[in-house]
């Protein structure tokens, strides 16, 4: 994998690495890259700080946005309540500071603690994110949240007005932030770390699947302010109306379309299954899929509308699973030899996903590993390098079945 490019998301998270100077983004505005962005907009009363960065770069993050104002900060606003937005807020908060979050914060901070699903989903990430962010996230001190507000607020400060408006990005209390005299929106990551790619309505490292009319309905809302330029969690900001509006309507266009053909194929009694290989973005929607994939936001889809039980199976409502019976179907194929040989003939063919369930069924025999080792490589070669959880995925189930047969990859 060494000299392999690299997926979008494995680079852009590394932009604000080491020591650097806050960008200059014009009308008051500046950035701070990090894991995910941080802005300081500046008002002749003190300034407003639209997310905190990541708890290990705070301590860069304030050097770099001190030096670019004296004044003191008055209002942290979060887009979001993901660690790389609001991590920083103990090192950035100070007495008469207000902190403000969409209502559903709390909420969504509860299932990412360790009271909730915090172990889990940190066991989750580490297996697709532990190659590019090595540094352990170590301070969790909670936000303490001033304010809170449903659908939208608005405030101004220092002659410059802020409306906050609730979205359903990817998370449940996103918001974009509008300065209406400036016709600038903050976003957030309401589109995914990726701008200009498809939404990303189930994520691989777990969460909960994020509506698509949602989603659809968020980017509308965007649209409708007209603004002239567009910030984002990632990245650099997109200037020009005209721009602006054609890559948000593209990002809409393309989600209602998937949406569409994915209701069409349920009502025409179509599987899961033959949708998430069917469907696809015909080439004026054709947009990135480094973060989201097509295929697994029909199945996210279909999942929010229809639920779990597929009615393809009684097997489905209970708790024996495949595997409980595998060992049994390769006994009666005439055991592990002639399955083998049958995996084979599949990755020759160039079918490694049938490959590799016979090799999984199979079980931890050493050939069986190797056929899974060799399937998960030829998937990774079939499918690029642009998805990043994709890629990451894959690439730690190569590694793990070379830990297993005990090959050296260093």
């Amino acid at each position: 994998m060494t000299g392999s490019p690299e997926p979008l998301n494995a680079t852009i998270v590394k932009d604000g690495a080491g020591r650097q100077d806050a960008v200059d983004l014009g009308n008051g505005i500046f950035m701070s890259r990090d894991v995910s962005n941080l802005y300081r907009v500046l008002t002749d009363e003190g300034d407003v700080l639209i997310n905190t960065g990541i708890g290990f770069s705070a301590e860069e993050n304030v050097r770099r946005l001190s030096a670019v104002s004296d004044k003191p900060i008055r209002k942290i606003i979060f887009t979001q309540s993901h660690d790389d937005h609001i991590g920083g807020w103990p090192s950035f908060n100070a007495p008469g500071i207000e902190t403000i979050a969409q209502a559903n914060f709390a909420h969504v901070r509860g299932y990412f603690r360790d009271s909730g699903l915090g172990p889990t989903l940190a066991r989750r990430s580490r297996a697709l994110w532990s190659r590019d962010i090595k540094k352990p996230v170590v301070d969790r001190t909670e936000p303490e949240i001033s304010r809170i507000f449903h659908d939208s607020y608005s405030f101004s400060l220092g002659g410059r007005q802020f409306d906050l408006l609730a979205v359903k990005g990817e998370t449940l209390d996103s918001l974009v932030v509008w300065m209406p005299q400036d016709r600038i929106v903050f976003t957030g990551n309401l589109t995914g770390p990726l701008f200009g790619h498809v939404p990303n309505l189930y994520t691989l490292r777990g969460d909960k699947i994020r509506s698509v009319q949602f989603y659809i309905d968020s980017l509308q809302r965007v649209i409708d302010l007209e603004p002239e330029t567009l910030v984002t969690g990632h990245g650099n900001p997109i200037r020009g109306a005209a721009e602006v509006k054609a890559q948000l309507s593209q990002i809409r266009d393309a989600s209602q379309y998937l949406m569409d053909r994915t209701f069409e194929g349920m009502n025409a009694g179509k599987s899961l299954w033959d949708l998430m290989a069917e469907i696809r973005l015909p080439p004026d929607l054709a947009i990135g899929q480094g973060h989201g994939k097509v295929s697994w936001i029909v199945r996210a889809i279909w999942e929010e509308h229809l639920g779990w039980f597929r009615y393809e199976s009684s097997t489905e409502l209970y708790n024996v699973p495949p595997q409980a019976v595998m060992s049994d179907l390769i006994a009666l194929a005439g055991g592990t030899g002639p399955a083998l040989s049958l995996a084979r003939a599949h990755l020759s063919a160039g079918r490694p996903l049938h490959a590799l369930h016979i090799a999984e069924a199979i079980g931890n025999v050493p050939d069986a590993l190797q056929v899974r080792r060799d399937a998960n490589q030829a998937i990774l070669d079939r499918v690029g390098r642009e998805n990043f959880s994709e890629v990451r995925w894959l690439e730690a189930q190569i590694a793990n079945l070379d830990a297993q047969l005990g090959v050296n990859t260093q």
